[in-house]
């Protein structure tokens, strides 16, 4: 006899739900945030939390630009957020969330060049009051596509009273709290290098430079010793910015550092060096130098120890002193003195001194009171060479629009060129290292002397709020000790570490949109 068939599944104790077997998430995802916008989610936990006794909690979100579509990064970042605030909420605090934009800067500013330049329009020849109208509706127009873009995120938030860098009360109090830096003595005018993007023609702040690896050329440079017993003797300096050699003005070396002359006996067919020419070098680093001008051991010789002391007080002259055509653009001689940068770790043991272009030789020069005589002008907004500037006049150090990720102009090679045809290059050569770029044009940066308004962060505030601190740096890095909780806490010594080493605070730019200081 057959046993009963059992209907198994009659006797599973399976659980019920309202979910379809199929999420079909591309349809019915927009219904469920239609449905949470009409169910005004956000603004009836607002009301909740007025009849409940809740702790605040506010995240302060960083504004993405105004300046296109949403992309992962966008969406990593306020899906984050999102699920902080939703947290928090659930667990009993009034977490609000107000969304802003960034409507003011280079990246909006960028966008409009960008259409004048495909129309072959100059940005500097439209009028400055329909050129930031133009950035305005532009930004405007950003924030209301990407506002309805984050609602379809998920995203919970006040999307109806969004903060704009643009509106004018946030204009209002910028203005406010930069009359504070005026009224306390810590604004001031000065001229020092600063880091100049020649693609945007504007400074950049710390904040607005990210680094990359960069592939530079190198080059050994030779400075000829103008009197005394070293007369004729060749000072070598090494450089990565060849562009920096026109404005050279002096050299320096290490009071603590062992020198040396040295001759060269014997040159191979390819080489800048002569039979008999005589180099001054550190003496850790003699060796490396002639390897680089493609000279083995036995084709040198050191002749004898070259004491600091001997070095003081001589001068140099320029590789292009008394060069046909140059109409003695180089022919006053160079300062020749200790500073306590120099190294003997890599190079020469020698640096070559152009205070236009590196803050080190400013100071050196600044502190000496002699930057009248050392400052020169020989680089324009745009990255080029002075028109009138001999051999040189126009050439570009960067590109105004980089060629296949390249944005190497033809300075560089110009200088080289010139210096070789002189007897001035003794090697060069190319090096990969870290260089700074502007973090919107991806453009690499110069360092450049120019008229900027800055902010004195090491100066005593004198507004008698001293609880942490005199000085905006002090009260800065105390602040980050004593008023924050870091999770985690190399979020602390990130930041820590940036302000205690920046520099006075620059605060102009040479833009047009959103900038009232120039």
């Amino acid at each position: 006899m057959c046993a009963e068939k059992v209907e198994y599944k009659t006797t599973l104790n399976l659980p019920k739900t309202d979910f379809p077997m199929r999420a079909g998430l591309p349809k019915r995802e927009p219904d469920w945030l239609t449905r949470w916008a009409e169910m005004n989610v956000y603004e009836k936990l607002r009301e909740k939390a007025k009849t409940e006794t809740r702790q605040p909690f506010t995240l302060h979100d960083g504004p993405p630009y105004a300046n296109g579509h949403l992309h992962i990064g966008h969406a990593l970042n306020k899906i984050l957020k999102d699920m902080v605030v939703r947290s928090q909420q659930m667990m009993g605090r009034d977490a609000r969330y107000i969304p802003g934009w960034a409507c003011h800067g280079l990246p909006i500013e960028w966008k409009i060049e960008e259409k004048y330049r495909e129309k072959g329009l100059d940005k500097d020849a439209v009028d400055v009051v329909e050129f930031r109208q133009e950035c305005r509706d532009f930004a405007s127009g950003w924030v209301d596509i990407q506002r309805e873009e984050f609602k379809r995120l998920g995203v919970q938030g006040n999307w109806d009273e969004p903060y704009l860098t643009m509106n004018f009360h946030a204009e209002k109090v910028i203005a406010e709290e930069f009359q504070k830096f005026l009224m306390t003595g810590t604004l001031y005018q000065g001229s020092k290098p600063v880091m100049w993007s020649p693609v945007e023609e504007t400074a950049l702040a710390e904040a607005e430079v990210e680094y990359h690896d960069k592939e530079s050329f190198t080059i050994w440079v030779k400075f000829a010793v103008a009197e005394g017993d070293l007369a004729g003797a060749k000072v070598v300096i090494w450089t990565t910015t060849p562009w920096t050699i026109p404005s050279n003005k002096a050299v320096v070396y290490g009071d603590k550092y062992s020198y040396g002359l040295y001759e060269v006996t014997a040159t191979p067919d390819e080489c800048w060096a002569d039979v008999g020419e005589k180099f001054l070098l550190a003496d850790k680093l003699a060796a490396d130098v002639f390897a680089k001008a493609r000279l083995e051991e036995g084709q040198w010789r050191r002749v004898r120890d070259v004491p600091s002391d001997e070095l003081a007080g001589l001068s140099l002259k320029h590789p292009l002193n008394g060069a046909e055509g140059a109409n003695g653009e180089w022919d006053d001689l160079r300062d020749f003195r200790a500073a306590d940068f120099v190294t003997d770790d890599e190079g020469t043991g020698f640096v070559h001194c152009a205070p236009s272009h590196g803050m080190e030789e400013f100071e050196l020069y600044r502190d000496l009171g002699m930057l009248a005589q050392v400052i020169t002008y020989n680089v324009m907004d745009d990255g080029t060479f002075r028109e009138d500037l001999p051999f040189f006049g126009g050439k570009r150090i960067l590109r105004a629009k980089a060629k296949k990720g390249d944005w190497e102009g033809d300075a560089n090679g110009a200088v080289m060129s010139k210096l070789a045809e002189v007897g001035g290059l003794l090697a060069r050569g190319k090096i990969k290292h870290s260089y700074p770029h502007s973090w919107r044009s991806k453009a690499p940066i110069i360092f450049r002397n120019t008229p900027q308004w800055f902010a004195a962060i090491d100066k005593a505030v004198g507004d008698g709020q001293d609880t942490y601190g005199t000085s905006i740096r002090e009260r800065a890095l105390r602040s980050i000790d004593e008023l924050v909780t870091w999770t985690p806490q190399k979020g602390r010594n990130r930041l820590h570490a940036m302000i205690e080493a920046r520099p006075d605070w620059v605060l102009s730019r040479q833009r047009a949109w959103g900038v009232p200081l120039t």
